[in-house]
């Protein structure tokens, strides 16, 4: 039982992680719009892929999970 409460916290510290990121990122202007995101408008059709928004994204990730296992 103690490790589903481990679960349970690491859970809830995630949520609120994220829903600060949701409400900070519309106020980084750079964010989704870096060179190497990939967008493509042609007529009526638009397809956004923001690449390298989420390499940035899994490094900056990557680097706070390795200083929280130390």
């Amino acid at each position: 039982m103690q490790s589903f409460g481990k679960a349970l916290i690491f859970l809830g510290i995630f949520l609120v992680v994220m829903g600060l990121i949701f409400s900070i990122g519309s106020k980084i202007p750079w964010l989704g719009h870096l060179p190497g995101d990939i967008y493509i408008q042609r007529g009526r059709f638009t397809f956004y892929f923001p690449l390298a928004t989420c390499l940035l994204i899994s490094l900056l990730l990557t680097l706070v999970l390795y200083l929280f296992r130390r």
